[in-house]
């Protein structure tokens, strides 16, 4: 996949002629001195190229405007799906570790990377997941295995909802937000992470509350300002990935970089106000019949107890990962990989 070399000439001229805040610039979100120094690396020292090929050693192609990577080897598929603010570059790194196991399928969302832009209304996780399922009926897959977190963990949950005769397995490393079982009893510790997820909402998503409201009022800026767009993802990477991953900078610049490339930060946020109108809400006695792994890495909350979890999806597998955030597959790959193949062989 290439980003022709009039983008990037353009991207730098933009970073260097930033139009920095002024006033208290130390508090209230990413200080002023970090932000700097961050816009300072991807202009003078990130390098595109360099990983534009590690991009492109693996096979892509590109079905009814969903662009995926497939690498095939004659074994069962799973399907890797990605969120917000990642990418199909969140997987890189665990597809060497899956290969010899399964045939990976790794989408790019409608909206995302080198996938095309929805131009109407209606293109939420839900009608997602019926995309999903006619890609893996395209490639020839009448069954196959999901794995996803943020996003992904929703497609892959409706995906189980609507169609179970197609998966054989869920690995999940998030519940979805909008998840809400039916609970006219809920124990004193799904109150308290009822409790717990009513404060980091409070305090953590105002972010989410815009682009679920305003996604193209917000998309004016970002998509204007890749110092903006920049500040904007990196904020999210330092704030839910786990220090102790030492995440490389330049794996969250090459995910920056493909949404200045391609423009896509509007349509990626779309998909908060699309998928709000889709919530999985599960009425009394509906349960999902997949077999489910969960797997918990320390950093990835408000994370729900087993119990809440168990009160819809088929939990087969249950682990506890010791280090790790949101971006789990980016963060620690072989520990990812690893719990997924465990998963498959055991559920």
């Amino acid at each position: 996949m290439l980003i022709p070399q009039s983008e990037l000439d353009d991207l730098r001229r933009r970073l260097a002629d930033t139009r920095w805040p002024t006033g208290v610039t130390d508090s209230g979100g990413v200080p002023l001195d970090e932000a700097r120094e961050f816009i300072r690396y991807w202009r003078d020292e990130f390098d595109w190229r360099a990983y534009e090929q590690k991009i492109n050693a693996f096979h892509h192609e590109k079905w009814n405007g969903l662009h995926f990577i497939h690498e095939q080897g004659g074994h069962p598929p799973l399907v890797l799906l990605h969120g917000w603010p990642g990418s199909f570059v969140e997987m890189l790194g665990v597809i060497p570790l899956l290969a010899d196991s399964f045939d990976i399928i790794v989408p790019s969302l409608p909206g995302y990377g080198f996938s095309d832009q929805p131009t109407s209304p209606g293109v939420s996780n839900r009608h997602i997941a019926g995309q999903v399922a006619a890609l893996m009926t395209h490639l020839g897959y009448d069954r196959f295995a999901v794995q996803g977190g943020d996003w992904g963990a929703g497609i892959a949950t409706w995906l189980a909802r609507e169609h179970p005769d197609r998966l054989t397995a869920m690995h999940l490393n998030y519940i979805p937000g909008s998840y809400a079982p039916h609970a006219d009893d809920p124990t004193e510790v799904e109150q308290q992470f009822l409790r717990d997820s009513d404060r980091w909402v409070a305090e953590s998503y105002a972010y989410g509350h815009v682009q679920k409201t305003r996604p193209l009022t917000l998309g004016y800026a970002l998509a204007d300002s890749p110092v903006g767009l920049g500040i904007w993802l990196w904020e999210k990477f330092r704030e839910w990935a786990d220090p102790r991953s030492n995440l490389p900078l330049d794996d969250i610049l090459a995910n920056i970089t493909i949404y200045w490339a391609t423009n896509t930060i509007t349509s990626s946020m779309r998909l908060y106000l699309e998928s709000s109108k889709t919530p999985l809400r599960f009425e009394a006695g509906e349960r999902l019949t997949t077999p489910c792994a969960v797997a918990h890495f320390p950093l990835e909350e408000p994370f729900p107890p087993r119990s809440w979890i168990e009160r819809v999806y088929n939990v087969q597998r249950w682990s506890e990962l010791p280090v790790g955030g949101h971006f789990a597959a980016m963060e620690q790959p072989e520990a990812f990989a690893e719990d997924v193949r465990m998963a498959m062989r055991d559920i």
